[in-house]
């Protein structure tokens, strides 16, 4: 009789866990359909046109200065707007070792008024790092991990693809290149969705994060094989406060992981890692109860992840997206095997 009811009671227990996911999924959803700008709102790939100097924005290394341009944005109709806007790259790494560096967008409120910025007064503009043949295909990759993690958290920048004709001017010379690109929210958006607010500066132990949103976005860098990333020191992270003493950590720039696996990726060996798609736990150490909730979650949610990198199959050779496809079923391989996430997340997570 006490067997029956033990087992009843798990039965209660798994059921309320159960019930609990699908009730955050729900309000995830909830979340990301609220306080969206029209931008983000649509996902149809965009058309763009942006004319610049490689060379004098990136001579610009200060991040407070900016250069006057025009983007172009092809309507409905067919024709194009032009809207004022003032452009910085961005990355102290890819402003030195990339050819495209990305670029911060600012457009005042006034340019951006009836056009699709309007309610963005900054943007982060993904291009590719080299020109190369495979350019447009690593921006891709990076793009289906953003798309991935809207499925495993509410907290995060919602984002647009892009085919961006970027006219390359270089004295009297200029260049044509077609790219795949994508437009990025501001973090202050992201804050409102949230009514939040970015911090700057904390230099904040990661241990003070929200544990539940810290262990989704440390385990997504694992999914993804990245280890360029720190909420420490705000490398491809921003900190939002939620409410005092509730710190939620916002991820960006996947370009660098295995996931994506770039030409001009290095391992890194300080860490051990041998090849750029060797994964690596970085999440600190938190209570296994809230570990092991997490990765329900994230078994919950694995079709959605799954589907959203599946809408990308047809723009990749078949073999090249076998593989991407394979490396995050290995990584939902581990998740289900007691001992492998026990000796790579529970026992694998940093002490210090």
């Amino acid at each position: 009789m006490f067997l029956r009811f033990a087992n009843l009671n798990l039965l209660s227990m798994k059921n309320l866990i159960r019930v609990g996911l699908l009730v955050l999924i729900t309000q995830m959803a909830f979340a990301q359909s609220a306080n969206i700008t029209p931008l983000f709102q649509d996902q149809q790939p965009l058309t763009l046109k942006l004319t610049t100097s490689i060379k004098d924005i990136k001579k610009k290394t200060n991040d407070s200065t900016y250069l006057p341009a025009h983007l172009y944005v092809r309507n409905a109709s067919g024709a194009w707007d032009s809207i004022a806007i003032e452009i910085r790259a961005r990355g102290i790494f890819r402003r030195k070792n990339c050819y495209f560096a990305p670029i911060r967008i600012k457009v005042k409120k006034e340019a951006s008024k009836g056009t699709i910025l309007e309610g963005n007064k900054s943007l982060k503009l993904v291009m590719p790092c080299e020109n190369s043949g495979d350019k447009n295909q690593l921006v891709l990759k990076e793009y289906a991990a953003y798309k991935m993690y809207e499925q495993i958290s509410p907290y995060h920048f919602k984002t647009r693809m892009a085919n961006l004709t970027f006219i390359e001017f270089d004295g009297k010379k200029a260049k044509t290149h077609e790219l795949v690109s994508f437009l990025i929210e501001d973090d202050d958006l992201v804050a409102k969705r949230f009514n939040a607010k970015i911090m700057e500066n904390l230099n904040l132990h990661p241990l003070r994060l929200n544990d539940t949103s810290s262990v989704k976005h440390d385990l997504f860098q694992y999914m993804i094989g990245n280890l360029d990333w720190s909420t420490t020191f705000l490398h491809n992270a921003k900190i939002m406060m939620q409410q005092p003493n509730r710190y939620i950590p916002l991820a960006y720039d996947f370009d660098m992981s295995g996931f994506v696996n770039p030409p001009y990726g290095v391992p890194n060996e300080q860490l051990g890692q041998q090849d750029i798609r060797d994964r690596i736990y970085r999440g600190f150490c938190r209570q296994e109860p809230v570990v092991q909730f997490v990765r329900q979650h994230y078994l919950t949610v694995q079709p959605n992840v799954m589907a959203a990198l599946g809408q990308f199959e047809k723009d990749f050779l078949p073999r090249d997206y076998a593989t991407m496809k394979k490396y995050i079923e290995d990584f939902f391989a581990i998740l289900k095997n007691d001992a492998d996430f026990r000796k790579k997340i529970i026992e694998g997570c940093r002490k210090k």
